[in-house]
């Protein structure tokens, strides 16, 4: 019998499955991305790559792979750009490395356009209202493209 969601496994991320949702009434939503997870640091980080099939998804497992492999980089390069966007001014150094401690590292996002998002979360909740955390997109050539905060 096949499943009507193959899972995707890769040998550096590990297997990847269609990210599903079960509601509060029972029923289950299926969403547009493959998730898995990591060890990063001693801790689990989300993975989530856009597509609905396998042929979609693979053709992102390169760009997510190489993300991983450099998550201490770009996670200090993502924490820099969360200060410097909320900043007024130019960002003093403990506030960088306040936030380099204080933001988490919680999923790594692939998208179909190449960008990878890092969604962070605030670790101590002096930073971010509850229910919020910022996400930090690198574009396809590794810089950042732009800083958000989601709910």
């Amino acid at each position: 019998m096949s499943t009507p969601h193959p899972i995707v496994d890769d040998a550096a991320l590990g297997p990847l499955s269609r990210a599903t949702s079960e509601l509060t009434d029972g029923s289950v939503l299926t969403h547009d991305w493959y998730a898995g997870t990591t060890t990063v640091d001693g801790a689990d980080v989300e993975l989530m790559i856009e597509g609905t099939t396998p042929d979609e998804v693979t053709p992102l497992l390169p760009r997510l792979r190489d993300a991983v492999a450099h998550l201490g980089e770009l996670r200090r390069i993502a924490t820099g750009a969360v200060v410097t966007r909320f900043s007024t001014g130019e960002p003093e150094q403990h506030e960088l490395d306040d936030a380099a401690s204080d933001l988490r590292l919680e999923a790594v996002e692939a998208t179909s356009g190449g960008t990878i998002v890092l969604h962070l979360i605030d670790g101590c909740g002096e930073h971010f209202p509850e229910g919020y955390w910022p996400a930090v997109h690198f574009g396809p050539d590794g810089a950042v493209e732009q800083v958000t905060v989601e709910s």
